[in-house]
């Protein structure tokens, strides 16, 4: 695996000196544990991480943003944007604008025209600091034509203890060489979320496995002479599927006008580039009188209610069901697991953070995923360079 190097961007040195000297020793470790349900800890026995909680920051629920997806969430953790901001509105989808060309997971990597926004590790890197990133969602895409200064290329396969070691590297270099933001991301428990569902025995034990790994990590950071804030987060949780619910896609009714994408909780449905009498209204008539109570048509206000209205990239279209029930290609589903559903009890992520920057044994009800982006900048001494969707609000009130 190759690892990539890039210099900061210098037009930013002496504000980001400025910055530098201000936060002195506030480092972040932010680490992105797939599909880690807010229940996760208790339900599944996380030890590490319930002392974590208990000695830091703990939101007893955190909301994702809509849709309740891997890629649209990691992405608005990192940008503080909403999905239809920040462009990447779902794991697979179409633009209209670009005559209906779809993205898929990592496409940002070859063609950075589908991600904007400006993430943590450029933020850091615009105040003339290091970040560095062991994958994340499109960390090797060139948001403002930059990447962290240190990364990887995704690999689902790359090992779990190379990442914990390559950290704790990283941030023993010297200082003028060491990352002042980091971020990792694990996907084994979302992985055997989806495979096996919420409650099996295989997602237990991959709970176990990221808990002893993040527990390894914060007594190794301990012993390192920064101060060092840990952060751990997830992008959303997990319902359970049954498999006989499934609604097969090719039962709904047809109109060559249009194109469904995707399967799971929801269908983005598009009108075709060469449509000539396409019926917008009509066929969400249509869809909806063969719901018969299985899924729902999206109205325009409840898109605007999930801030998903606008752009060339939501669908002109948007069907959803709810759990247990998913849409399915020519058979039932062949998963016990999955998110994307609307904000619920199952779809709550996990938010803890502990650290000289942050206060100890503090329990906040819900927290907003938009406002880790402003809260983790001031806790590094970084001046916001763009407007984001958030204040901070309902995190600020973590810091000491």
């Amino acid at each position: 695996m190759k690892l990539w190097i890039t210099k900061a961007v210098c037009f930013c040195l002496l504000l980001g000196m400025n910055n530098a000297f201000a936060a002195k020793e506030q480092t972040v470790v932010m680490i992105s544990i797939d599909g880690l349900r807010w229940d996760y800890i208790e339900k599944h026995g996380a030890p590490n991480l319930k002392a974590m909680a208990e000695q830091g920051v703990r939101a007893q629920k955190m909301q994702p943003v809509y849709p309740t997806k891997t890629f649209p969430n990691h992405i608005s953790v990192i940008t503080g944007l909403l999905p239809v901001n920040h462009g990447i509105v779902d794991n697979k989808f179409c633009d209209k604008a670009r005559n209906n060309q779809c993205y898929s997971m990592g496409k940002g990597q070859k063609d950075s025209t589908w991600v904007r926004g400006t993430p943590l590790w450029n933020l850091v890197k615009m105040h003339g600091l290091k970040s560095a990133v062991y994958f994340w969602p499109e960390s090797d895409a060139r948001f403002n034509g930059m990447t962290p200064d240190y990364y990887f290329h995704y690999s689902k396969q790359g090992n779990y203890q190379d990442r914990i070691d390559q950290i704790v590297q990283w941030l023993s270099l010297p200082q003028a060489q060491r990352p002042r933001f980091v971020a990792s991301y694990f996907s084994l428990v979302d992985s055997m979320g989806h495979e096996f569902g919420p409650d099996a025995v295989q997602t237990r034990d991959a709970v176990h496995k990221l808990d002893a790994l993040m527990g390894q990590l914060r007594t190794r950071l301990s012993k390192l002479s920064q101060d060092i804030n840990l952060v751990i987060v997830s992008d959303h949780g997990m319902a359970q599927v049954d498999p006989e619910q499934s609604i097969i896609v090719s039962s709904l009714p047809k109109d060559d006008n249009f194109i469904i994408v995707n399967t799971g909780p929801r269908l983005l449905i598009y009108t075709k580039s060469d449509a000539k009498n396409a019926d917008i209204d009509a066929y969400k008539a249509r869809l909806q009188k063969a719901a018969k109570g299985r899924y729902s048509v999206l109205s325009s206000e409840q898109l605007e209610g999930y801030h998903y209205n606008s752009g060339s990239r939501v669908g002109d279209i948007v069907v959803q069901t709810n759990a247990p029930a998913v849409f399915s290609n020519g058979t039932k589903a062949p998963y016990l697991g999955t998110h994307g559903y609307a904000y619920s009890d199952d779809m709550a992520a996990t938010f803890i953070a502990a650290g000289p920057a942050f206060k100890q044994g503090m329990s906040i009800e819900l927290v907003n995923n938009l406002d880790i982006y402003p809260v983790l900048a001031k806790v590094m001494g970084l001046t916001l360079m763009s407007k984001v969707d958030s204040d901070g609000k309902t995190l600020m009130p973590a810091i000491k």
